[in-house]
């Protein structure tokens, strides 16, 4: 019986926000909406597609982090002009990521980040040392107040990245990392800002400042190291079920 229950395959069924972000991607490759176009309101797309708000806004909320959409203060949301073909290609990566496991979506930003880490100590700019302090300075002031600071965390490595040179590495980070973050929320991972945190943080700034990739290397693998033995224990599970 066991033999026979494991050539049974999983069903995937599409999350809501899936569904919206086809239905975007479909009117755009029609030309329907063209670069400039500017979508419906939330609450228009609530209330026209019979899903909750939430849904919506994870679904602009991913597609804004791509650069698909930007969204616009006072404006709405306004396609890109990042043209049709990109556009397409962008949001397929976005929705095959979907059928990932956490563990291997973590084990492999891990991997990135300790290269990102690397380059940005070898290469970095004194434009870059400003920008990184700057960005830890503002995530460190998230922390004092009390909030969730996974926001500009993720922005802090994202600064890291850019600032090793190395545009491929930067967008293989922007594409794996919404769908971390929202896993991060399903399993409730690094709920708060630890003091071992923020040090790592901070020596991962100073290490690339001083041109010293090995250091910048091994407090990037240490910082990243508890998530990732953390999504592992949701690998096993997998396997067993």
């Amino acid at each position: 019986m066991e033999e026979l229950l494991k050539k049974f395959e999983e069903i995937a069924v599409d999350k809501p926000s899936e569904l919206i972000i086809r239905q975007i991607r479909d009117l755009i490759t029609s030309g329907e909406l063209k670069p400039g176009d500017k979508l419906p309101s939330e609450r228009k797309l609530t209330e026209k597609l019979g899903v909750s708000r939430s849904h919506v806004r994870d679904a602009i909320k991913k597609l804004e982090f791509y650069g698909v959409v930007k969204v616009l203060p006072q404006s709405g949301t306004i396609v890109s002009s990042l043209g049709i073909p990109a556009i397409e290609g962008m949001i397929g990566n976005i929705l095959r990521l979907e059928n990932y496991s956490f563990h291997s979506l973590v084990e492999t930003r891990v991997m990135i980040e300790m290269q990102t880490a690397k380059l940005a100590a070898e290469r970095r700019t004194e434009e870059d040392i400003v920008e990184l302090e700057r960005t830890y300075t503002i995530y460190l002031d998230k922390t004092k107040s009390g909030g969730p600071a996974t926001d500009q965390d993720i922005m802090l490595h994202l600064k890291i990245a850019e600032a090793g040179k190395n545009p491929l590495l930067r967008s293989m980070m922007l594409l794996i990392t919404p769908e971390i973050l929202t896993n991060y929320r399903k399993y409730q991972v690094c709920p708060d800002v630890t003091e071992v945190a923020l040090l790592e943080h901070k020596l991962l700034v100073q290490y690339i400042k001083d041109r010293n990739a090995t250091g910048a290397i091994n407090i990037m693998q240490q910082h990243l190291r508890n998530v990732l033995e953390f999504s592992k224990t949701f690998e096993i599970k997998d396997l067993i079920l």
